[in-house]
């Protein structure tokens, strides 16, 4: 049987996007760096954390990590997976998203009221948030 180990999200700079995510996400974290690995991201000729092109987003025991991949293209067309947020207040969570480097879509159903808005991270990789149920 396989378990979910990582959402992955596809960027053209994971250290920007790690950090969006994990300020997005209560109880995430970007995955902390010691010096082993520091050295071999040097050894692979990165600068440093800011320059990884893979940066992991840790959650809450249990809870699916994020990981942020560099890739060449940019995103061109609309996702086929998302990821869906909750939250007890939508407005007042998407104007703190939107705060953090998100935009609101033009996708939201037209009795969607203050339910459910459509958003997309600073990489443009959609995502809906809604209200807790």
């Amino acid at each position: 049987m396989a378990r979910l180990k990582d959402v992955v999200l596809d960027c053209d700079h994971p250290a920007s996007l790690a950090r969006f995510w994990a300020a997005a996400l209560d109880g995430y974290e970007i995955a902390p760096y010691d010096d082993e690995e520091i050295a071999r991201l040097r050894s692979l000729g990165y600068s440093g954390p800011e320059e990884d092109p893979g940066v992991k987003i840790l959650g809450p025991p249990g809870a699916p990590s994020f990981y942020c991949q560099l890739v060449p293209e940019g995103k061109t067309a609309k996702n086929r997976c998302h990821v869906d947020l909750w939250s007890d207040d939508v407005p007042a969570e998407a104007a703190r998203l939107e705060a953090l480097g998100a935009t609101r879509l033009p996708l939201q159903p037209a009795d969607a009221g203050d339910d459910f808005v459509a958003m997309a991270d600073p990489a443009g990789n959609e995502f809906c948030l809604t209200r807790s149920v």
